[in-house]
C-alpha cells in the first residue's frame, strides 16, 4: 500500500498543501502587521493551529523524501501518526466549532484559513485512515500523546504573563479569572483525551 501511486499523491500533496498554508499565513500576518516583525513571527508561531500544521507539513514531507531514514521511520510509526492525527483533528474541531464565528477573513485570507483548519485536518485523517497500519495501536500510547497539548497550555499561559498576549479566547488570563482558564484548559484536555481513546478503539477495530 505504501509503495502504491495513491500513497505517493496523498504524501506528497499533503506537504504541498500544509506547506503552502503556513508560508501564506505568514506572509499575511507580516503583511497585515501592527507589531514589529519579529513579534509577529514569534506570535505567530504561538498558535497551536501553526504549530500542528507545521508538524503535519514536516511529517509528510519526511514520510515523503526519507523514509528510510531517522525521522522518516519516526513519522511512520503508527503510534507517532495518529497522535498527529488527534492533532490536527482538534485544530478543525475546535476552530470549526467554536473559533470561526469570532471573524470573518476574505480573499486569500479564507482560502488559507479553510486550507489550515479545514482541509489540512480532513486530509491527514484520510491519509491515517487509508495508509497507517492499526493494529500495533494501544490505549496506554495515549498518555504520551497528551504531552505536546499540556507543554502548549503551559508555554502559552507563562508566555501570557509576560506578554499580557494568548493566542485563543478561552486561555486568556486577563479575560477570565485563572480558576476558569485552568477549567478551559482541562476541558480541551479532556476532550484530547477522549478523542485519542476512540480514534485507538476504532483502530483497533479497523485492524480487525
Amino acid at each position: 500500500m505504501q509503495n502504491s501511486s495513491y500513497y505517493k499523491f496523498c504524501i506528497v500533496v499533503g506537504a504541498i498543501i500544509t506547506w503552502f498554508a503556513v508560508v501564506m499565513q505568514l506572509y499575511l500576518n507580516i503583511e497585515n502587521r501592527i507589531l514589529p516583525i519579529l513579534q509577529t513571527i514569534i506570535k505567530f508561531a504561538s498558535y497551536f493551529t501553526i504549530l500542528t500544521n507545521i508538524l503535519v507539513a514536516i511529517c509528510f514531507t519526511c514520510v515523503a523524501l526519507h523514509p528510510n531514514k531517522k525521522w522518516g521511520k519516526f513519522f511512520l510509526r503508527p503510534q507517532v501518526a495518529a497522535a498527529i492525527n488527534v492533532y490536527i483533528f482538534i485544530v478543525g474541531l475546535v476552530y470549526n466549532t467554536v473559533l470561526r464565528w469570532q471573524w470573518s477573513p476574505q480573499g486569500l485570507q479564507l482560502i488559507v484559513d479553510n486550507l489550515l483548519h479545514v482541509i489540512t485536518p480532513l486530509w491527514f485523517l484520510v491519509y491515517w485512515y487509508v495508509f497507517v497500519p492499526k493494529a500495533s495501536l494501544q490505549y496506554k500510547n495515549v498518555w504520551a500523546w497528551l504531552i505536546y497539548p499540556l507543554v502548549y497550555c503551559c508555554y502559552i499561559l507563562v508566555r501570557g504573563v509576560f506578554t499580557g498576549m494568548y493566542p485563543y479566547f478561552f486561555v486568556n488570563a486577563t479575560q477570565y479569572s485563572y480558576g476558569q482558564v485552568f477549567i478551559n484548559i482541562a476541558v480541551l484536555v479532556l476532550v484530547f483525551f477522549g478523542l485519542s481513546l476512540l480514534l485507538v478503539a476504532f483502530g483497533k477495530r479497523m485492524s480487525k
